[in-house]
């Protein structure tokens, strides 16, 4: 079961409360069981808590999560996609490491891009977008099945005509 952003910080502030006044970690998960129910968060979230609000001093504890360092996901925008479909579209051979380069992201976000968003397959070493229809493929299905079975029909044919010599 989600449990929603506010009510993670009204826990979390009570958590900072109980261990400013010394509670332990066991009384304070008990307590907390007892007024949230099953939307309280898990007992190792508890305890992660709790050893951060008795290191710290109250008045300058964070309740909100800290922002993490690392690069933010930039490489899927919009202006990439269009970088992207322009290379394709100029050139249906070009590699995806070329593509990484002209434009400025990684190869695999290039995959990325190519296969998830704008729906690129390759084909005989050329990109070329997904077009399969419902009609193409009945049409494909159709076709395997008349080849199988003509191919089945000459060889019953080649068959009689050895035995019959």
């Amino acid at each position: 079961m989600a449990i929603s952003n506010d009510l993670l910080i009204k826990q979390r502030s009570a958590f900072e409360f109980l261990a400013a006044e010394g509670c332990s970690a066991a009384n304070i998960d008990v307590r907390r069981k007892a007024i949230y129910g099953e939307m309280c968060i898990s007992d190792c979230a508890v305890l992660k808590w709790v050893r951060i609000f008795k290191g710290e001093d109250p008045r300058e504890t964070i309740l909100h999560d800290r922002k993490r360092s690392g690069r933010p996901l930039s490489a899927s925008d919009t202006a990439d996609r269009e970088k992207v479909n322009c290379l394709i579209r100029a050139n249906r051979r070009v590699k995806q490491k070329e593509i990484g380069d002209e434009v400025g992201i990684s190869k695999e976000r290039v995959h990325h891009i190519l296969a998830t968003v704008l729906g690129y397959r390759k084909v005989s070493a050329r990109w070329v977008p997904r077009q399969l229809t419902v009609e193409i493929e009945a049409q494909r299905k159709d076709m395997t099945v008349y080849s199988t079975l003509r191919g089945y029909q000459c060889r019953r044919r080649s068959i009689s005509v050895t035995h019959s010599d």
